[in-house]
């Protein structure tokens, strides 16, 4: 049964057309996960849903007495009131006032927040976002409408929300950019493409397949179309006479296939810009220790970024994460410790904060102040040609940022770092605020980034996608190094720390207190950097045993050359050091997979 209803919806924000004559419904105890590129809409039907905006035409049908709460994406509180104060304020008509606040300082607890006394107008915009999302939590609504509820929360904090709301009992109506809580959580993914809502019966990962299968179709019928037009032109071409019926039922056939609408997909953004030349030496930090008071964020912290090193930061809120990002880029000082840049570096710091936009100014001219031209794969474009490939046509172009949706604000500053052409690329929670698509394609442009990637980010996918290398803040000032992405950070916790782990871990018991829980039996599989290594390193032992190869004949054909021999021969020597490494990796992961094999069977 239908619990919101929407049919003939229209709406337009000032030229921009976002939705189209289209429909849209949530059924019981549905939850379902709204994707599309920023500033197509998405908010603005969360909006709509929950009552607080109007369309320009079409009907809203609410089940009678449905009793809906709206998570925004920038809360808003009465200020003077503590932050429980503010939760029992929002939660008046709560069935269960007595216990509410025992409640919200669990959830609070849970999402960070220990000082439930302080004042709503001293928090950061993340406290603000959470305090307003255990206010959502503790309603009595029948349906959550939730706008990016995972942004401002690590990763402990998403696997909590996780939890809660696969168990709500109720509809659920999200947007977010966490495609592993989208794939966990939702039952049903709707897609908001060129002002039309496309329903998928499935989570994340079924809604991909589904969406290929689609857009294959209507390709497909697209050239049937063609291939049909081109028939039916060459017939008009011979000079056919509109004398019989027959022959008019063509030509209106024709003009049929010639006025239908080819298909038309969401334009993508176009990353490309050209990286500076790194020399050899790049981003040193050495003995790092900071604190603020009596909290000691890092000590100690030493580490030598490599040429084209892919640097993931991990740990709590609050940790030091951002401030040692703000550290290496110059804009705050350690207590102790040294930070050496290379004179070759330039640093392009991708902020949460988007410093520096003046929100005033004409998205053109803000790009401006960097450079009218960009060098890219493809040779000089202008500005306004890369505002273009970051989906700012020329209409937008000349509004005022202020215009802009958040997501789309994220985009433009993102758009100016890399018009900037740095080669160590710092970016602070990118996933924040950005659509998926724009997502996938920076992933993709930064496999093929020519320098340095250092990326502080929740998000568990983006991680196991991009980095290689993991640094994670564990308290009292400890940063341990881990290979590989989150799954595999994960997984080499559990193997030195046992079954608690920092990201995911449970409650603490109470001293003397045993699990009543029996022990369950370990699943051996491969981590995401481990089946990707599998998948490969064939390839790569053959490569490499074709370069010792080659290289013993040219040490054959040196052999008179003492200079250029010494120097082949230390290559040789490296290449075997290098392949025998891969041939025990490969013993290593081919036991593993016998092993996986042996338990599936």
């Amino acid at each position: 049964m239908n619990i919101v209803t929407i049919e003939h919806l229209t709406k337009s924000y000032t030229e921009r057309l976002l939705f189209d004559d289209t429909d849209f419904s949530i059924q019981e105890g549905e939850k379902v996960g709204l994707i599309g590129i920023n500033g197509t809409g998405k908010s603005t039907l969360l909006k709509i849903v929950a009552g607080l905006e109007e369309p320009d035409s079409g009907t809203v049908v609410r089940r009678r007495n449905l009793d809906i709460r709206y998570l925004p994406q920038n809360p808003r509180f009465t200020e003077g009131d503590t932050i429980l104060q503010a939760i029992v304020r929002e939660n008046e008509g709560h069935s269960h006032v007595w216990d509410l606040e025992s409640q919200a300082k669990t959830m609070l607890t849970k999402l960070g927040i220990y000082d439930f006394d302080a004042r709503v107008e001293t928090l950061s915009g993340g406290q603000r976002k959470r305090i307003a999302l255990v206010s959502v939590l503790l309603s009595t609504a029948e349906l959550l409408v939730l706008d990016e509820p995972t942004n401002h929360l690590d990763s402990q904090m998403a696997d909590w929300l996780e939890d809660y709301l696969k168990k709500f009992r109720g509809a659920l109506l999200m947007i977010t950019h966490d495609r592993y809580f989208l794939d966990s959580v939702t039952s049903r993914i709707v897609e908001l493409d060129k002002g039309k809502f496309y329903s998928y019966d499935a989570n994340y990962e079924g809604y991909l397949k589904l969406k290929a299968e689609r857009m294959d179709m209507a390709l497909a019928t697209e050239r049937k179309r063609q291939s049909l037009l081109r028939t039916e032109l060459e017939w008009m071409m011979r000079g056919a006479r509109a004398r019989s019926t027959k022959q008019k039922a063509h030509i209106q056939r024709y003009e049929a296939l010639r006025d239908q609408k080819a298909p038309e997909f969401d334009a993508q953004v176009e990353l490309d810009s050209v990286s500076s030349r790194l020399g050899r030496t790049t981003v040193e930090v050495e003995n790092l220790c900071k604190s603020y008071g009596d909290k000691v964020l890092m000590k100690d912290f030493t580490y030598i970024f490599l040429k084209n090193d892919r640097v993931g930061i991990i740990g709590p809120n609050g940790s030091g994460k951002s401030t040692l990002m703000k550290i290496i880029a110059g804009w705050v000082q350690p207590d102790s410790g040294t930070v050496t840049i290379g004179q070759t570096v330039k640093i392009g710091y991708f902020s949460q904060e988007n410093e520096a936009m003046d929100e005033s100014q004409r998205v053109i001219d803000y790009i401006k102040d960097v450079a009218e031209y960009v060098p890219t794969s493809d040779g000089r474009i202008t500005a306004s040609q890369m505002l273009e490939r970051f989906l700012f046509p020329s209409s937008v172009q000349y509004n005022v940022i202020a215009k802009l949706s958040g997501g789309e604000k994220r985009r433009l500053y993102l758009c100016r770092i890399l018009m900037e052409a740095p080669n160590v690329l710092m970016l602070d929670e990118p996933t924040n605020d950005l659509d998926i698509q724009t997502l996938t394609i920076l992933e993709d442009y930064l496999d093929h980034f020519q320098g340095i990637v250092i990326a502080v980010s929740h998000d568990r996918y983006f991680l196991d996608r991009t980095v290689r290398r993991i640094f994670a803040f564990e308290g009292n000032g400890v940063i341990r190094q881990y290979e590989g992405g989150f799954t595999d950070y994960q997984a080499a916790y559990e193997r030195i720390h046992g079954e608690e782990q920092p990201e995911t871990r449970k409650e603490a018991r109470p001293a003397g207190e045993k699990s009543k829980e029996k022990p369950r039996e370990k699943k051996l599989k491969f981590t995401y950097m481990e089946q990707k290594e599998w998948e490969t390193i064939e390839e790569t032992i053959a490569s490499l045993e074709e370069e010792t190869a080659a290289l013993e004949k040219e040490i054959e054909a040196a052999a008179t050359d003492y200079a250029k021999l010494k120097e082949l021969m230390a290559r040789k020597e490296e290449k075997e050091a290098l392949l025998e490494e891969k041939m025990d990796r490969w013993m290593y992961l081919n036991d593993l997979a016998e092993k996986i094999a042996a338990q599936q069977s």
